[in-house]
Protein backbone atom coordinates (compact mmCIF):
# COMPACT_ATOMS: atom_id res chain seq x y z
CA UNK A 1 0.00 0.00 0.00
CA UNK A 2 1.12 3.29 -1.16
CA UNK A 3 0.73 6.82 -0.09
CA UNK A 4 -1.84 7.00 -2.64
CA UNK A 5 -3.69 3.93 -0.52
CA UNK A 6 -2.56 2.26 -4.06
CA UNK A 7 -0.65 -1.56 -4.13
CA UNK A 8 2.65 -1.11 -5.82
CA UNK A 9 3.32 -3.97 -7.90
CA UNK A 10 6.82 -6.11 -7.08
CA UNK A 11 8.94 -7.94 -9.25
CA UNK A 12 7.52 -10.76 -11.63
CA UNK A 13 3.70 -8.53 -10.84
CA UNK A 14 1.67 -7.03 -14.09
CA UNK A 15 2.27 -3.11 -13.50
CA UNK A 16 -0.64 -0.19 -14.85
CA UNK A 17 -0.46 3.18 -14.67
CA UNK A 18 -2.23 5.23 -14.47
CA UNK A 19 -4.05 3.73 -11.84
CA UNK A 20 -7.80 1.77 -12.79
CA UNK A 21 -11.12 2.39 -11.55
CA UNK A 22 -10.27 -1.02 -10.04
CA UNK A 23 -7.44 0.08 -7.92
CA UNK A 24 -10.04 2.51 -5.80
CA UNK A 25 -11.68 -0.99 -4.89
CA UNK A 26 -10.35 -1.77 -1.06
CA UNK A 27 -12.79 -4.64 0.19
CA UNK A 28 -11.19 -6.08 3.10
CA UNK A 29 -13.77 -8.90 3.95
CA UNK A 30 -17.18 -9.92 3.06
CA UNK A 31 -20.12 -9.11 5.13
CA UNK A 32 -21.22 -12.75 6.19
CA UNK A 33 -23.90 -13.35 4.37
CA UNK A 34 -24.41 -10.65 2.38
CA UNK A 35 -23.40 -9.52 -0.74
CA UNK A 36 -22.01 -6.30 0.59
CA UNK A 37 -18.17 -5.57 1.73
CA UNK A 38 -16.42 -4.17 4.76
CA UNK A 39 -14.31 -1.96 2.74
CA UNK A 40 -11.02 0.11 3.82
CA UNK A 41 -12.66 3.26 4.18
CA UNK A 42 -15.45 2.27 6.23
CA UNK A 43 -11.87 0.92 8.66
CA UNK A 44 -11.19 4.66 8.65
CA UNK A 45 -14.08 6.12 8.96
CA UNK A 46 -14.51 3.49 12.52
CA UNK A 47 -10.53 4.07 13.46
CA UNK A 48 -11.74 8.33 13.30
CA UNK A 49 -14.68 7.39 15.69
CA UNK A 50 -12.72 5.56 18.03
CA UNK A 51 -9.69 8.09 18.03
CA UNK A 52 -11.88 10.84 18.23
CA UNK A 53 -13.91 9.37 21.22
CA UNK A 54 -10.66 8.46 22.76
CA UNK A 55 -9.11 12.04 22.42
CA UNK A 56 -12.31 13.76 23.86
CA UNK A 57 -12.21 10.90 26.54
CA UNK A 58 -8.97 11.45 27.95
CA UNK A 59 -8.35 15.39 27.64
CA UNK A 60 -11.74 16.42 29.46
CA UNK A 61 -12.26 13.72 31.85
CA UNK A 62 -10.28 15.55 34.61
CA UNK A 63 -10.81 19.32 33.20
CA UNK A 64 -9.69 21.73 35.46
CA UNK A 65 -9.17 26.03 35.95
CA UNK A 66 -6.02 25.07 34.60
CA UNK A 67 -5.74 23.27 31.57
CA UNK A 68 -3.46 20.49 31.13
CA UNK A 69 -1.91 20.70 27.39
CA UNK A 70 -4.57 18.02 25.93
CA UNK A 71 -7.24 20.05 27.59
CA UNK A 72 -5.77 23.40 25.65
CA UNK A 73 -5.92 21.62 22.67
CA UNK A 74 -9.37 20.85 22.96
CA UNK A 75 -11.06 23.74 24.28
CA UNK A 76 -9.12 25.38 21.63
CA UNK A 77 -11.04 23.05 18.80
CA UNK A 78 -13.99 23.61 20.68
CA UNK A 79 -13.89 27.59 20.96
CA UNK A 80 -13.00 27.66 17.41
CA UNK A 81 -16.29 25.98 16.26
CA UNK A 82 -17.99 27.33 19.38
CA UNK A 83 -16.85 31.34 18.33
CA UNK A 84 -15.68 31.28 14.89
CA UNK A 85 -18.51 29.38 13.48
CA UNK A 86 -21.70 28.76 15.63
CA UNK A 87 -21.79 31.98 16.96
CA UNK A 88 -21.08 33.40 14.01
CA UNK A 89 -23.35 32.23 11.59
CA UNK A 90 -26.13 31.37 13.79
CA UNK A 91 -26.39 34.22 15.63
CA UNK A 92 -25.21 35.14 19.54
CA UNK A 93 -28.96 34.24 20.61
CA UNK A 94 -30.08 31.23 19.27
CA UNK A 95 -26.30 29.32 18.70
CA UNK A 96 -25.27 27.50 21.59
CA UNK A 97 -27.80 24.41 21.10
CA UNK A 98 -25.79 23.91 17.83
CA UNK A 99 -22.58 24.04 19.68
CA UNK A 100 -22.12 20.13 20.39
CA UNK A 101 -23.47 19.16 16.13
CA UNK A 102 -20.99 21.87 14.33
CA UNK A 103 -18.11 20.72 16.76
CA UNK A 104 -18.38 17.02 16.05
CA UNK A 105 -19.14 17.91 12.31
CA UNK A 106 -16.04 19.79 12.06
CA UNK A 107 -13.27 17.53 14.20
CA UNK A 108 -14.86 14.65 12.76
CA UNK A 109 -14.63 15.97 9.00
CA UNK A 110 -11.18 17.18 10.00
CA UNK A 111 -9.36 13.78 10.90
CA UNK A 112 -10.95 11.91 8.43
CA UNK A 113 -9.13 14.68 5.83
CA UNK A 114 -6.05 14.69 7.58
CA UNK A 115 -6.06 10.96 7.01
CA UNK A 116 -4.77 11.42 3.12
CA UNK A 117 -1.58 12.50 4.55
CA UNK A 118 -0.71 10.50 7.68
CA UNK A 119 0.96 7.22 7.61
CA UNK A 120 -0.36 4.40 7.58
CA UNK A 121 -3.97 5.57 6.58
CA UNK A 122 -2.88 7.59 3.41
CA UNK A 123 -6.31 8.07 2.08
CA UNK A 124 -8.87 10.10 2.80
CA UNK A 125 -12.10 8.45 3.83
CA UNK A 126 -14.19 11.93 2.26
CA UNK A 127 -12.43 11.23 -0.96
CA UNK A 128 -15.97 8.42 -1.20
CA UNK A 129 -18.46 10.35 -2.27
CA UNK A 130 -20.87 8.22 -0.08
CA UNK A 131 -19.54 9.60 2.85
CA UNK A 132 -19.96 13.19 2.03
CA UNK A 133 -23.40 12.22 1.00
CA UNK A 134 -24.28 10.43 4.75
CA UNK A 135 -22.82 13.83 6.45
CA UNK A 136 -24.88 15.86 4.05
CA UNK A 137 -28.28 14.05 4.67
CA UNK A 138 -27.74 15.03 8.17
CA UNK A 139 -27.37 18.49 7.83
CA UNK A 140 -30.06 18.67 5.72
CA UNK A 141 -32.40 17.27 7.83
CA UNK A 142 -31.28 19.05 10.41
CA UNK A 143 -31.70 22.31 9.02
CA UNK A 144 -34.66 21.80 7.46
CA UNK A 145 -36.41 20.72 10.85
CA UNK A 146 -35.24 24.03 12.24
CA UNK A 147 -37.02 25.66 9.48
CA UNK A 148 -40.67 23.60 10.28
CA UNK A 149 -39.54 24.38 13.86
CA UNK A 150 -39.02 27.89 13.58
CA UNK A 151 -42.29 28.10 11.22
CA UNK A 152 -44.54 26.51 12.71
CA UNK A 153 -45.71 24.63 9.49
CA UNK A 154 -44.60 23.69 5.92
CA UNK A 155 -47.04 25.97 4.86
CA UNK A 156 -45.21 29.06 6.56
CA UNK A 157 -41.55 27.54 5.96
CA UNK A 158 -42.06 27.54 2.58
CA UNK A 159 -44.14 30.91 2.33
CA UNK A 160 -40.51 32.41 4.72
CA UNK A 161 -38.44 31.36 1.53
CA UNK A 162 -39.91 34.50 0.02
CA UNK A 163 -38.48 37.96 -0.02
CA UNK A 164 -40.86 40.71 1.22
CA UNK A 165 -42.34 43.07 -0.87
CA UNK A 166 -42.31 41.41 -4.37
CA UNK A 167 -44.49 41.26 -6.90
CA UNK A 168 -47.35 38.84 -7.51
CA UNK A 169 -46.51 37.72 -10.69
CA UNK A 170 -43.04 36.66 -9.53
CA UNK A 171 -43.37 34.99 -6.63
CA UNK A 172 -43.95 31.12 -8.56
CA UNK A 173 -40.44 31.82 -10.34
CA UNK A 174 -38.98 33.13 -7.39
CA UNK A 175 -40.36 30.68 -5.03
CA UNK A 176 -39.33 27.86 -7.74
CA UNK A 177 -35.75 29.03 -7.64
CA UNK A 178 -35.87 29.06 -3.93
CA UNK A 179 -37.35 25.25 -3.86
CA UNK A 180 -34.24 24.44 -6.38
CA UNK A 181 -31.90 25.83 -3.88
CA UNK A 182 -33.30 24.72 -0.59
CA UNK A 183 -33.88 21.11 -1.30
CA UNK A 184 -31.72 20.05 -4.31
CA UNK A 185 -28.56 23.14 -5.01
CA UNK A 186 -27.60 23.18 -1.12
CA UNK A 187 -27.36 19.52 -0.66
CA UNK A 188 -25.85 18.43 -3.50
CA UNK A 189 -22.87 21.07 -3.39
CA UNK A 190 -22.05 20.60 -0.31
CA UNK A 191 -21.57 17.01 -0.52
CA UNK A 192 -19.74 17.44 -4.13
CA UNK A 193 -17.37 20.20 -2.97
CA UNK A 194 -16.24 18.45 0.19
CA UNK A 195 -16.00 15.40 -2.32
CA UNK A 196 -14.16 17.07 -5.22
CA UNK A 197 -11.54 18.64 -2.91
CA UNK A 198 -10.59 15.49 -1.29
CA UNK A 199 -10.21 13.13 -4.42
CA UNK A 200 -8.35 15.51 -6.34
CA UNK A 201 -6.08 16.15 -3.93
CA UNK A 202 -5.67 12.30 -3.40
CA UNK A 203 -4.95 12.35 -7.24
CA UNK A 204 -2.49 14.79 -7.17
CA UNK A 205 -0.65 13.03 -4.68
CA UNK A 206 -0.97 9.64 -6.58
CA UNK A 207 0.47 11.33 -9.56
CA UNK A 208 3.87 12.96 -8.18
CA UNK A 209 4.20 9.77 -5.49
CA UNK A 210 3.27 6.90 -7.05
CA UNK A 211 4.38 8.41 -10.60
CA UNK A 212 7.44 8.76 -8.85
CA UNK A 213 8.40 5.44 -8.14
CA UNK A 214 7.09 4.04 -11.45
CA UNK A 215 9.44 6.42 -12.92
CA UNK A 216 12.36 5.19 -10.55
CA UNK A 217 11.78 1.59 -10.62
CA UNK A 218 12.70 1.77 -14.46
CA UNK A 219 16.29 2.17 -13.65
CA UNK A 220 17.60 3.89 -16.42
CA UNK A 221 19.04 7.13 -15.38
CA UNK A 222 17.29 9.61 -16.86
CA UNK A 223 13.96 8.76 -15.81
CA UNK A 224 15.23 7.95 -12.45
CA UNK A 225 16.41 11.66 -12.01
CA UNK A 226 13.25 13.01 -13.32
CA UNK A 227 11.18 10.91 -10.09
CA UNK A 228 13.35 12.82 -7.59
CA UNK A 229 11.59 16.44 -8.33
CA UNK A 230 8.27 14.24 -8.64
CA UNK A 231 8.79 13.42 -4.94
CA UNK A 232 9.62 16.54 -3.93
CA UNK A 233 6.80 18.19 -5.33
CA UNK A 234 4.59 15.33 -3.82
CA UNK A 235 6.18 16.11 -0.17
CA UNK A 236 5.42 20.25 -1.20
CA UNK A 237 1.99 19.42 -2.47
CA UNK A 238 1.38 17.36 1.17
CA UNK A 239 2.02 20.49 3.10
CA UNK A 240 -0.74 22.38 0.59
CA UNK A 241 -3.12 19.27 1.11
CA UNK A 242 -2.96 19.77 4.42
CA UNK A 243 -3.89 23.02 4.27
CA UNK A 244 -7.04 21.94 2.46
CA UNK A 245 -8.00 19.65 4.33
CA UNK A 246 -8.63 21.90 7.28
CA UNK A 247 -10.17 24.40 4.89
CA UNK A 248 -12.90 22.07 3.79
CA UNK A 249 -13.57 20.90 7.06
CA UNK A 250 -14.43 24.56 8.08
CA UNK A 251 -16.08 25.43 4.70
CA UNK A 252 -18.70 22.44 5.81
CA UNK A 253 -19.24 23.14 8.75
CA UNK A 254 -19.45 26.67 7.85
CA UNK A 255 -21.92 26.18 5.17
CA UNK A 256 -23.89 24.06 8.02
CA UNK A 257 -24.32 26.72 10.46
CA UNK A 258 -25.12 28.88 7.91
CA UNK A 259 -27.83 27.12 6.78
CA UNK A 260 -28.90 26.27 10.38
CA UNK A 261 -28.52 30.36 10.93
CA UNK A 262 -30.60 30.51 7.54
CA UNK A 263 -33.64 28.66 8.93
CA UNK A 264 -34.06 30.68 12.61
CA UNK A 265 -33.25 33.86 10.49
CA UNK A 266 -36.92 35.81 11.30
CA UNK A 267 -38.21 35.62 7.78
CA UNK A 268 -38.77 32.07 8.61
Amino acid sequence: MTAAGLHLPTAGEESHFPPTPGDFWQPLFAIPGTEYYFTRPMLLMAIATGLLMVALFVTTRRAAIVPGKGQWLTEQVYNFARNGIARDMIGSKDFMPFVPFLFSLFVFILLNNVFGIIPPFQNPTMARIGFPIGLTLIVYVVYHWVGLRKAGGVGRYIGGMLPAGLPGWIKPFILFLELITFFITRPLTLALRLFGNMFAGHMLLVVFIVGGWYLFKTFEPGLMLVALPAWILGALLTVFEALIQFLQAYVFTLLAASYIGGALADEH
